[in-house]
């Protein structure tokens, strides 16, 4: 299986250099929100059939957010949602522009064979 993820600041239109795994990694969950600065994330995940280095065919996308406060090291994950119409809402036009020219553009073939239903979560409307 491949699988490969996107961070994204939650308005942000360019995913960050690091993966929800690397910035999530070393923090522990906030028991309580009062008095924490929190920074707002967005974070996909793409999978699909091939190995792990190069997929055939994009299968499935979840996506969830995150909060995290940097200066103290603490965070929430919110569940993974798999839903079309929850993704769709939770990413921006920007975010899925972008995923659609990165999925189109790094493995052409993979996106070729990646069904309608799939291919039309990463559309406008």
């Amino acid at each position: 299986m491949w699988k490969h993820n996107f961070l994204f600041r939650a308005e942000g239109a360019v995913p960050l250099e690091q993966t929800e795994n690397e910035l999530f990694h070393d923090t522990d969950p906030a028991l309580d929100s009062s008095g924490l600065q929190m920074d707002k994330y967005i974070s996909v995940w793409l999978q699909g059939d091939g190995d792990e280095t190069k997929p055939l065919v994009y299968t499935t996308v979840y996506v969830r957010t995150a909060t995290l406060d940097p200066q103290k090291g603490v965070g929430f994950l919110q569940p993974l949602q798999g839903r079309t119409h929850q993704i769709k809402s939770m990413l921006s036009s920007e975010q899925k522009l972008y995923l659609r020219q990165w999925l189109s553009s790094t493995y052409p073939p993979a996106w070729e064979e990646s069904d309608d239903h799939f291919q039309s979560i990463f559309s406008e409307t």
